[in-house]
């Protein structure tokens, strides 16, 4: 059975953070807590999100890890509780906005996170008791602010995937002038990062044709702006372009994702200083290889559809296409150049054998399928 379920209220365009306020009255949340990192708040952007709540009585937490922990979710949880808030509002990044849905949990649900994690069939003891969220993203990356899940790294140092309709944003604040500031890499890391969602999604085999055309049009938006936010960062159209693909990629993704994910969930969790987002660039040309004998890939010619949308010619050219992207943006030319080693290809492999993204990939990866993809990726 195919679930196919579209719910955030998403307001989106320039200055869009104003109506924060709005959307507090609308969802109910009159003691919110801010959660956000360090980053945010140094360049000024955490400011331009309180300055849009006059008279609120306001909590920030600024110490969301760029790979959120269940450590910080914990401090996260007892600064909401003992300030007798009633909802978040996560001003950051895909980190920022996992961190506050893992509070969302834990402020409100007993127990260790790894309880409500989906690998733990922990998914149906997320319940509607989830404190209130509402998403204002500063990167197009994850698109987390649309997204019913999660990736946090719990306890026990897994980097696990948190899946529940509860956990949905009530609102999403999609203000492209945010995200005007973000550094080159950071812009080039964290488009590359949409991208993998609307590629890996559009390559997922499950039946969800509005899936497949949002993913679509997102890759398309993604592929012809990367560069041009990358390079000029004040760019506003191209801002806008990559900030609508990576909603778009999230709004797709509840369709699945693939390999791609569950190498880059794993080894995050074995390094988590690398970056997600470089780390799907890393995988994706591997992962598009190894997907293009997929009986599904193939009946319904998905890699030609996303050569068209890519202006390729071929399906065929899509890795080689990806590799000379992350060049020329800048990103590093492969695992080894971020520190892997092959000795960690056999911790690598067993976390991805058991994310929640291996089995919703096109093809069903072995051992040692995912050892040829990592020797690629290196």
């Amino acid at each position: 059975m195919s679930l196919i379920y579209y719910v955030t209220q998403i307001q989106f365009e320039f200055g869009a953070v104003k109506l924060l306020q709005q959307e507090c009255e609308r969802v109910g949340i009159s003691r919110p807590l801010v959660i956000t990192d360090a980053g945010v708040k140094a360049a000024g952007v955490l400011q331009k999100a309180l300055d849009a709540l006059p008279g609120l009585p306001v909590t920030v937490f600024d110490q969301t890890p760029s790979n959120p922990t269940e450590a910080a979710v914990r401090a996260a949880a007892q600064m909401y509780r003992a300030n007798n808030c009633g909802g978040l509002i996560a001003v950051g990044g895909g980190s920022s906005i996992d961190c506050a849905k893992g509070v969302a949990i834990a402020a409100t649900h007993e127990g260790p996170l790894k309880t409500y994690a989906t690998i733990e069939g922990g998914s149906p003891r997320i319940t509607e008791r989830v404190a209130p969220i509402i998403a204002v993203p500063t990167t197009s990356g994850t698109g987390s602010e649309v997204a019913r899940g999660a990736i946090l790294i719990v306890d026990d140092h897994r980097k696990l995937g948190f899946h529940s309709w509860h956990l949905v944003p009530k609102a999403a604040i999609c203000d492209p002038e945010l995200t005007l500031g973000l550094p080159p890499l950071l812009t080039a890391a964290t488009g590359m990062d949409a991208i993998a969602h609307c590629m890996e999604t559009f390559m997922a085999p499950s039946f969800n044709p509005p899936a497949d055309g949002i993913g679509l049009d997102g890759l398309a938006r993604a592929w012809a702006h990367i560069e041009r936010a990358t390079r000029d960062g004040s760019d506003r159209e191209a801002r806008l372009n990559l900030m609508s693909a990576s909603m778009q990629g999230a709004m797709a993704f509840q369709k699945g994702l693939g390999c791609v994910h569950s190498l880059s969930h794993s080894l995050g969790g074995v390094d988590p200083r690398l970056h997600h987002g470089t780390l799907n660039a890393m995988f994706l040309p591997a992962v598009v290889r190894f997907n293009a004998s997929a009986e599904s890939i193939q009946k319904e010619q998905r890699l030609q559809r996303m050569a068209h949308a890519m202006g390729l010619t071929s399906g065929s050219d899509i890795p080689e296409a990806i590799e000379d992207m992350n060049a020329r943006l800048g990103l590093p030319s492969g695992l080894a150049a971020m520190g892997v080693q092959a000795s960690q290809f056999d911790q690598i492999i067993t976390g991805a054998l058991a994310d929640h993204c291996h089995k919703t990939n096109p093809r069903l990866a072995s051992v040692e399928d995912y050892q040829d993809m990592l020797r690629q990726a290196m």
